[in-house]
């Protein structure tokens, strides 16, 4: 079983659709459309899970320098297969591990149940495992939203935008076909990312540069649970 590990810095704007239907058409000339894009990009839908006391949106909200977050990833409701992920920061880089896991234990992880990774021999899977149960985490959010994504090999850069996001905490069927959301965010906003490795090159440098943006300290997971957290005024 092949475990993705990713080590990459990782900046975040809040800008509006309209400029992100302009970046998007200016880069699609110029770097790699993801593969995956369709004509409206792609579904991204994440599961996350936290502490009894929230512990990783409340370190997340306050800045903490080392923090993580755990998610069950999928990208369409039909698929025979999840990601099982742990993102960590750790100073300006991101560290993001990623393992592939059978639909059926991604239900099962769904539902609380952590047991299936222990059917896994990769070190990675019990890693999560012990982190899961001994932190007494549970499944608290599904966050879901478009993501239009362009690639450079050089220096590992991935630039996306992310709309229409939405939420729910009072369902963790991840993978239902229909899922009653809630919006998070205004429909006439765009989450803009940058990722790259090392530095970002000058000319995709000096492109982004031309967008009217603010940086966003605060994540997607943030704000799909900001509104149960009465923490609604900080994101």
């Amino acid at each position: 079983m092949e475990i993705r590990n990713v080590l990459r810095q990782e900046k975040k704007y809040l800008i509006s659709s309209q400029e992100g239907l302009r970046l998007g058409s200016r880069l699609e000339k110029l770097i790699h459309e993801d593969p995956h894009n369709g004509e409206n990009g792609y579904m991204v839908r994440s599961l996350y899970f936290d502490t009894l006391n929230n512990r990783d949106y409340e370190e997340k909200m306050a800045g903490t320098e080392l923090r993580r977050k755990i998610r069950l990833r999928i990208y369409n409701p039909e698929d025979d297969f999840a990601l099982i992920e742990i993102k960590q920061k750790q100073g300006s880089y991101q560290l993001k591990r990623s393992m592939k896991i059978s639909r059926e234990h991604g239900q099962k992880l769904a539902e609380g149940d952590y047991s299936p990774l222990t059917e896994y021999k990769e070190p990675f899977a019990w890693e999560i495992y012990g982190i899961l149960n001994m932190h007494t985490y549970q499944p608290k959010a599904i966050i879901e939203y478009r993501r239009r994504a362009f690639i450079l090999p050089e220096n590992s850069i991935r630039i996306t935008f992310d709309s229409q996001i939405n939420a729910t905490e009072s369902c963790r069927e991840v993978f239902s076909p229909e899922l009653l959301l809630y919006p998070v965010q205004e429909p006439w906003k765009t989450v803009l990312e940058v990722k790259y490795n090392g530095f970002l090159l000058s000319y995709v440098k000096n492109l982004l540069s031309t967008a009217g943006k603010s940086e966003m300290a605060v994540s997607k997971y943030c704000m799909g649970r900001a509104v149960s957290r009465g923490n609604l005024h900080r994101v």
